[in-house]
């Protein structure tokens, strides 16, 4: 194994390498009013029941549409619709409908007010179960209470974020440390 040569990094930019996963779009909705954010920072943390976490900043227009009616929708996009997250990401809820101005269509959930955002390969309706880690981290923790994901592909071209405005595609999926893989150790 080679060892590899390293330098002093700023601990601001860690997140660089420590990405959870792929870019997605938080639909929320209260009392009438909707919106999309785009969001990098989230993680599982538990399978079951499906929690995730969510970091949503104090200066988001959608975090009180979250907080005040307990839901929203975790949409993964893919590559195709880079631009559009990248410009959604640019823009706020307070000032436009995002699924107006973006063209993007609102399909009802099945058991929460947010909408489902059709475009993206996958939505996850979730349901707000610990509040405890807002105030002090901003840290949503959501139960995921209904899945919905796109037939094909079976791994989709998401965006990932690299901090400073730079983004990774999603790559080959590959098998071959699969003989090697211990489901049990998860």
């Amino acid at each position: 194994m080679r060892h590899r040569s390293k330098k002093d990094f700023p601990v601001s930019d860690i997140r660089r390498f420590l990405e959870p996963g792929p870019i997605v779009l938080v639909s929320s909705a209260h009392k009438g009013e909707r919106n999309i954010m785009t969001m990098g920072w989230h993680m599982i943390m538990e399978t079951e029941p499906s929690l995730v976490g969510c970091y949503i900043w104090t200066e988001n227009h959608s975090r009180e549409l979250v907080r005040k009616s307990k839901e929203c929708v975790i949409n993964v996009p893919t590559v195709d619709i880079a631009e559009t997250v990248v410009k959604i990401g640019n823009s706020s809820g307070r000032d436009i409908d995002k699924f107006d101005a973006f063209g993007l269509t609102a399909v009802p959930a099945k058991k929460v007010g947010a909408p489902l955002i059709a475009e993206c390969y996958a939505s996850f309706e979730c349901k707000l179960v610990d509040t405890s880690l807002i105030r002090k981290y901003s840290l949503f923790v959501f139960e995921c209470v209904k899945a919905h994901v796109a037939a094909t592909p079976k791994f989709p071209t998401t965006i990932h974020y690299r901090g400073s405005g730079e983004f990774m595609i999603a790559g080959t999926t590959v098998a071959k440390y699969r003989r090697l893989f211990r489901p049990e150790m998860l």
